[in-house]
Protein backbone atom coordinates (compact mmCIF):
# COMPACT_ATOMS: atom_id res chain seq x y z
CA UNK A 1 0.00 0.00 0.00
CA UNK A 2 1.30 3.43 -0.90
CA UNK A 3 1.25 5.46 2.30
CA UNK A 4 1.83 8.98 0.96
CA UNK A 5 -0.83 11.39 -0.26
CA UNK A 6 -0.31 11.00 -4.01
CA UNK A 7 1.71 9.04 -6.49
CA UNK A 8 4.10 11.47 -8.15
CA UNK A 9 3.60 12.02 -11.87
CA UNK A 10 7.08 10.83 -12.77
CA UNK A 11 6.66 7.87 -10.44
CA UNK A 12 3.48 6.92 -12.31
CA UNK A 13 5.19 7.55 -15.63
CA UNK A 14 8.15 5.37 -14.71
CA UNK A 15 5.83 2.55 -13.64
CA UNK A 16 3.93 2.66 -16.94
CA UNK A 17 6.52 3.98 -19.40
CA UNK A 18 6.74 0.81 -21.50
CA UNK A 19 3.44 1.27 -23.43
CA UNK A 20 4.22 4.98 -23.85
CA UNK A 21 7.62 4.32 -25.42
CA UNK A 22 6.40 1.42 -27.56
CA UNK A 23 3.39 3.48 -28.65
CA UNK A 24 5.62 6.42 -29.60
CA UNK A 25 7.95 4.18 -31.59
CA UNK A 26 5.09 2.39 -33.33
CA UNK A 27 3.23 5.59 -34.23
CA UNK A 28 6.44 7.27 -35.42
CA UNK A 29 7.14 4.39 -37.79
CA UNK A 30 3.59 4.60 -39.19
CA UNK A 31 3.71 8.36 -39.66
CA UNK A 32 7.23 8.26 -41.17
CA UNK A 33 6.33 5.54 -43.68
CA UNK A 34 3.21 7.40 -44.75
CA UNK A 35 5.15 10.65 -45.05
CA UNK A 36 8.02 9.17 -47.10
CA UNK A 37 5.83 7.07 -49.40
CA UNK A 38 3.19 9.81 -49.62
CA UNK A 39 0.42 7.36 -48.77
CA UNK A 40 -2.94 8.97 -48.18
CA UNK A 41 -4.66 6.04 -46.48
CA UNK A 42 -6.32 6.52 -43.12
CA UNK A 43 -9.14 5.12 -41.01
CA UNK A 44 -12.11 7.32 -40.12
CA UNK A 45 -11.82 8.44 -36.51
CA UNK A 46 -15.55 8.12 -35.74
CA UNK A 47 -15.73 4.28 -35.72
CA UNK A 48 -12.38 4.14 -33.90
CA UNK A 49 -13.79 6.52 -31.32
CA UNK A 50 -16.74 4.20 -30.77
CA UNK A 51 -14.36 1.28 -30.27
CA UNK A 52 -12.36 3.38 -27.82
CA UNK A 53 -15.50 4.17 -25.83
CA UNK A 54 -16.42 0.49 -25.69
CA UNK A 55 -12.91 -0.44 -24.54
CA UNK A 56 -12.98 2.30 -21.91
CA UNK A 57 -16.28 0.99 -20.54
CA UNK A 58 -14.87 -2.52 -20.41
CA UNK A 59 -11.73 -1.33 -18.64
CA UNK A 60 -13.93 0.51 -16.17
CA UNK A 61 -15.81 -2.71 -15.42
CA UNK A 62 -12.55 -4.58 -14.93
CA UNK A 63 -11.08 -1.89 -12.66
CA UNK A 64 -14.22 -1.74 -10.51
CA UNK A 65 -14.18 -5.51 -10.10
CA UNK A 66 -10.47 -5.49 -9.27
CA UNK A 67 -10.96 -2.72 -6.71
CA UNK A 68 -13.75 -4.74 -5.11
CA UNK A 69 -11.29 -7.59 -4.51
CA UNK A 70 -8.78 -5.25 -2.87
CA UNK A 71 -11.41 -3.51 -0.75
CA UNK A 72 -12.92 -6.81 0.35
CA UNK A 73 -9.47 -8.01 1.42
CA UNK A 74 -9.00 -4.85 3.47
CA UNK A 75 -12.39 -5.34 5.15
CA UNK A 76 -11.50 -8.94 5.99
CA UNK A 77 -8.29 -7.93 7.70
CA UNK A 78 -10.08 -5.06 9.41
CA UNK A 79 -12.45 -7.68 10.83
CA UNK A 80 -9.43 -9.61 12.07
CA UNK A 81 -8.28 -6.51 13.95
CA UNK A 82 -11.64 -6.13 15.70
CA UNK A 83 -12.05 -9.82 16.48
CA UNK A 84 -8.45 -10.13 17.71
CA UNK A 85 -8.91 -7.25 20.14
CA UNK A 86 -12.12 -8.86 21.37
CA UNK A 87 -10.28 -12.15 21.82
CA UNK A 88 -7.51 -10.40 23.74
CA UNK A 89 -9.98 -8.67 26.03
CA UNK A 90 -11.80 -11.99 26.61
CA UNK A 91 -8.57 -13.77 27.50
CA UNK A 92 -7.57 -11.06 29.95
CA UNK A 93 -11.03 -10.99 31.56
CA UNK A 94 -12.11 -14.64 31.48
CA UNK A 95 -8.99 -16.61 32.39
CA UNK A 96 -8.48 -16.90 36.13
CA UNK A 97 -6.41 -19.07 38.43
CA UNK A 98 -2.97 -19.45 39.94
CA UNK A 99 -1.23 -19.55 36.53
CA UNK A 100 -3.42 -17.00 34.79
CA UNK A 101 -0.56 -14.71 33.68
CA UNK A 102 1.28 -17.59 32.04
CA UNK A 103 -1.88 -18.93 30.37
CA UNK A 104 -2.96 -15.51 29.10
CA UNK A 105 0.43 -15.03 27.51
CA UNK A 106 0.31 -18.50 25.94
CA UNK A 107 -3.12 -17.91 24.38
CA UNK A 108 -2.32 -14.46 23.04
CA UNK A 109 1.06 -15.55 21.73
CA UNK A 110 -0.56 -18.45 19.89
CA UNK A 111 -3.02 -16.02 18.32
CA UNK A 112 -0.17 -13.79 17.18
CA UNK A 113 1.50 -16.88 15.70
CA UNK A 114 -1.69 -17.57 13.74
CA UNK A 115 -1.65 -14.05 12.29
CA UNK A 116 2.00 -14.35 11.28
CA UNK A 117 1.49 -17.77 9.69
CA UNK A 118 -1.55 -16.54 7.77
CA UNK A 119 0.25 -13.43 6.50
CA UNK A 120 3.12 -15.61 5.29
CA UNK A 121 0.73 -17.97 3.52
CA UNK A 122 -0.97 -15.03 1.82
CA UNK A 123 2.41 -14.04 0.32
CA UNK A 124 3.06 -17.39 -1.35
CA UNK A 125 3.24 -17.16 -5.13
CA UNK A 126 0.43 -18.05 -7.49
CA UNK A 127 0.86 -18.51 -11.27
CA UNK A 128 -1.36 -15.53 -12.09
CA UNK A 129 0.39 -13.05 -9.79
CA UNK A 130 3.04 -10.43 -10.63
CA UNK A 131 5.88 -12.19 -8.84
CA UNK A 132 8.63 -10.33 -10.72
CA UNK A 133 7.29 -6.94 -9.63
CA UNK A 134 7.51 -7.49 -5.89
CA UNK A 135 9.09 -4.67 -3.92
CA UNK A 136 12.57 -6.05 -3.33
CA UNK A 137 13.54 -3.69 -0.53
CA UNK A 138 10.84 -4.84 1.85
CA UNK A 139 11.14 -7.77 4.21
CA UNK A 140 8.28 -9.86 2.88
CA UNK A 141 9.60 -9.84 -0.69
CA UNK A 142 11.55 -13.02 0.04
CA UNK A 143 8.82 -14.76 2.02
CA UNK A 144 7.91 -17.09 -0.84
CA UNK A 145 11.47 -18.17 -1.46
CA UNK A 146 12.28 -18.73 2.25
CA UNK A 147 8.83 -19.62 3.52
CA UNK A 148 9.63 -22.42 5.95
CA UNK A 149 12.87 -21.00 7.33
CA UNK A 150 11.56 -17.45 7.76
CA UNK A 151 8.26 -18.56 9.26
CA UNK A 152 9.98 -20.87 11.75
CA UNK A 153 12.19 -18.00 12.85
CA UNK A 154 9.16 -15.75 13.38
CA UNK A 155 7.01 -18.31 15.17
CA UNK A 156 9.86 -19.38 17.43
CA UNK A 157 9.16 -16.28 19.55
CA UNK A 158 5.52 -17.22 20.14
CA UNK A 159 5.22 -21.02 20.18
CA UNK A 160 7.03 -23.74 22.06
CA UNK A 161 9.55 -25.78 20.11
CA UNK A 162 7.42 -28.88 20.59
CA UNK A 163 4.31 -27.26 19.13
CA UNK A 164 6.27 -25.67 16.33
CA UNK A 165 7.79 -29.00 15.35
CA UNK A 166 4.38 -30.68 15.31
CA UNK A 167 3.04 -27.94 13.02
CA UNK A 168 5.81 -28.24 10.44
CA UNK A 169 4.26 -31.31 8.79
CA UNK A 170 1.05 -29.51 7.82
CA UNK A 171 0.47 -27.68 4.53
CA UNK A 172 -1.81 -25.07 6.12
CA UNK A 173 -0.08 -24.13 9.35
CA UNK A 174 -2.47 -21.29 10.19
CA UNK A 175 -5.42 -23.68 10.25
CA UNK A 176 -3.62 -26.05 12.59
CA UNK A 177 -2.59 -23.25 14.96
CA UNK A 178 -6.26 -22.34 15.41
CA UNK A 179 -7.03 -26.03 15.97
CA UNK A 180 -4.41 -26.14 18.72
CA UNK A 181 -5.87 -22.98 20.19
CA UNK A 182 -9.32 -24.54 20.27
CA UNK A 183 -8.01 -27.70 21.95
CA UNK A 184 -6.14 -25.65 24.53
CA UNK A 185 -9.25 -23.61 25.34
CA UNK A 186 -11.15 -26.88 25.91
CA UNK A 187 -8.42 -28.09 28.24
CA UNK A 188 -8.69 -24.87 30.23
CA UNK A 189 -12.47 -25.28 30.43
CA UNK A 190 -12.03 -28.86 31.66
CA UNK A 191 -9.66 -27.50 34.30
CA UNK A 192 -12.50 -25.12 35.34
CA UNK A 193 -10.60 -21.91 34.66
CA UNK A 194 -13.88 -20.52 33.28
CA UNK A 195 -17.46 -21.73 32.84
CA UNK A 196 -19.35 -22.96 29.75
CA UNK A 197 -20.73 -19.56 28.75
CA UNK A 198 -17.29 -18.02 28.50
CA UNK A 199 -15.99 -21.10 26.72
CA UNK A 200 -18.71 -20.71 24.08
CA UNK A 201 -17.67 -17.11 23.61
CA UNK A 202 -14.11 -18.27 22.97
CA UNK A 203 -15.38 -20.88 20.51
CA UNK A 204 -17.38 -18.24 18.65
CA UNK A 205 -14.26 -16.09 18.29
CA UNK A 206 -12.30 -19.08 16.93
CA UNK A 207 -15.11 -19.49 14.40
CA UNK A 208 -14.78 -15.86 13.28
CA UNK A 209 -11.02 -16.33 12.84
CA UNK A 210 -11.61 -19.36 10.63
CA UNK A 211 -14.13 -17.37 8.62
CA UNK A 212 -11.72 -14.48 8.11
CA UNK A 213 -8.96 -16.88 7.12
CA UNK A 214 -11.25 -18.65 4.64
CA UNK A 215 -12.31 -15.35 3.08
CA UNK A 216 -8.67 -14.34 2.64
CA UNK A 217 -7.84 -17.71 1.09
CA UNK A 218 -10.78 -17.33 -1.29
CA UNK A 219 -9.33 -14.12 -2.71
CA UNK A 220 -5.78 -15.51 -2.70
CA UNK A 221 -6.55 -18.83 -4.37
CA UNK A 222 -9.22 -17.76 -6.86
CA UNK A 223 -7.88 -15.37 -9.50
CA UNK A 224 -9.84 -12.63 -11.15
CA UNK A 225 -11.58 -14.55 -13.98
CA UNK A 226 -9.04 -14.71 -16.77
CA UNK A 227 -11.63 -14.32 -19.53
CA UNK A 228 -12.37 -10.82 -18.25
CA UNK A 229 -8.75 -9.90 -17.60
CA UNK A 230 -7.48 -11.27 -20.93
CA UNK A 231 -10.29 -9.74 -22.98
CA UNK A 232 -9.58 -6.29 -21.54
CA UNK A 233 -5.91 -6.64 -22.42
CA UNK A 234 -6.48 -7.80 -26.01
CA UNK A 235 -9.20 -5.24 -26.70
CA UNK A 236 -6.82 -2.52 -25.53
CA UNK A 237 -4.15 -3.78 -27.91
CA UNK A 238 -6.59 -3.94 -30.85
CA UNK A 239 -7.76 -0.39 -30.26
CA UNK A 240 -4.25 0.99 -29.78
CA UNK A 241 -2.99 -0.65 -32.99
CA UNK A 242 -5.48 1.40 -35.00
CA UNK A 243 -5.01 4.70 -33.14
CA UNK A 244 -2.21 6.08 -35.43
CA UNK A 245 -4.23 5.21 -38.56
CA UNK A 246 -7.18 7.16 -37.19
CA UNK A 247 -5.05 10.20 -36.39
CA UNK A 248 -3.73 10.23 -39.96
CA UNK A 249 -7.14 11.64 -40.87
CA UNK A 250 -6.48 14.61 -38.59
CA UNK A 251 -2.74 15.10 -39.12
CA UNK A 252 -1.53 15.26 -42.72
CA UNK A 253 1.77 16.35 -44.34
CA UNK A 254 0.29 19.68 -45.49
CA UNK A 255 0.23 20.78 -41.85
CA UNK A 256 4.01 21.12 -41.80
CA UNK A 257 5.72 20.50 -38.48
CA UNK A 258 2.37 19.89 -36.77
CA UNK A 259 2.15 16.63 -38.70
CA UNK A 260 4.75 15.20 -36.31
CA UNK A 261 2.52 15.85 -33.34
CA UNK A 262 0.53 12.85 -34.58
CA UNK A 263 2.92 10.22 -33.14
CA UNK A 264 3.05 12.06 -29.81
CA UNK A 265 -0.74 12.25 -29.52
CA UNK A 266 -1.00 8.60 -30.56
CA UNK A 267 1.51 7.59 -27.86
CA UNK A 268 -0.39 9.53 -25.19
CA UNK A 269 -3.70 7.88 -26.14
CA UNK A 270 -2.06 4.45 -26.13
CA UNK A 271 -0.43 5.19 -22.76
CA UNK A 272 -3.72 6.30 -21.17
CA UNK A 273 -5.55 3.12 -22.20
CA UNK A 274 -2.74 0.80 -21.14
CA UNK A 275 -2.37 2.71 -17.87
CA UNK A 276 -6.04 2.07 -17.08
CA UNK A 277 -5.63 -1.59 -17.98
CA UNK A 278 -2.50 -1.91 -15.87
CA UNK A 279 -4.10 -0.31 -12.80
CA UNK A 280 -6.86 -2.91 -12.89
CA UNK A 281 -4.38 -5.69 -13.55
CA UNK A 282 -2.29 -4.79 -10.48
CA UNK A 283 -5.35 -4.45 -8.23
CA UNK A 284 -6.60 -7.99 -8.81
CA UNK A 285 -4.34 -9.71 -6.24
CA UNK A 286 -4.17 -7.80 -2.94
CA UNK A 287 -1.72 -10.23 -1.29
CA UNK A 288 0.97 -10.67 -3.96
CA UNK A 289 3.62 -8.37 -2.47
CA UNK A 290 3.53 -5.52 -4.99
CA UNK A 291 2.86 -1.79 -4.71
CA UNK A 292 -0.92 -1.95 -4.21
CA UNK A 293 -1.16 -4.73 -1.62
CA UNK A 294 -3.33 -4.67 1.47
CA UNK A 295 -0.76 -4.04 4.25
CA UNK A 296 -1.30 -7.33 6.07
CA UNK A 297 2.21 -7.37 7.57
CA UNK A 298 1.60 -3.97 9.17
CA UNK A 299 -1.91 -5.00 10.29
CA UNK A 300 -0.57 -8.18 11.92
CA UNK A 301 2.11 -6.15 13.70
CA UNK A 302 -0.51 -3.69 14.95
CA UNK A 303 -2.60 -6.53 16.39
CA UNK A 304 0.51 -8.00 18.04
CA UNK A 305 1.22 -4.69 19.74
CA UNK A 306 -2.35 -4.36 21.01
CA UNK A 307 -2.48 -7.89 22.41
CA UNK A 308 0.91 -7.77 24.10
CA UNK A 309 0.11 -4.42 25.69
CA UNK A 310 -3.04 -5.99 27.17
CA UNK A 311 -0.87 -8.27 29.31
CA UNK A 312 1.83 -5.66 29.97
CA UNK A 313 4.37 -7.68 28.00
CA UNK A 314 7.99 -6.54 27.54
CA UNK A 315 10.06 -5.92 24.40
CA UNK A 316 7.00 -4.95 22.40
CA UNK A 317 8.00 -4.08 18.81
CA UNK A 318 7.33 -0.77 17.11
CA UNK A 319 4.65 -0.45 14.41
CA UNK A 320 5.79 -1.35 10.92
CA UNK A 321 7.03 1.74 9.09
CA UNK A 322 6.67 2.53 5.43
CA UNK A 323 9.74 1.99 3.23
CA UNK A 324 10.04 4.52 0.39
CA UNK A 325 6.39 5.34 0.95
CA UNK A 326 5.17 1.71 0.80
CA UNK A 327 3.60 -0.14 3.70
CA UNK A 328 3.04 -3.88 3.55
Amino acid sequence: MYAKRNYGFFMTLNWSKKPLLIGLLYASIIFTVFYVLKIRFYLPWQPLGLIGIAVAFYLGFKNNSSYDRTWEARKIWGSMVNNSRTFGAAVVSFVQGSREAEIKKELLYRHIAWLIALSYQMRLSRPWEHTKERIKKLYFANVCENYEKSLHTELHHFLSEEELTSLSKYSNMATQILRNQSKRLQELRDAKLYEDFRHMEFHHLIQTFYEDQGKSERIKNFPFPRQYASTAYWLTIVFCVFVPFGLLEIFNPTMGWMYWLGPVISAIIIWVFFLMEKIGDYSENPFEGTYNDVPITAIARGIEIDLREMIDDTDIPKPTEAVDGFLM
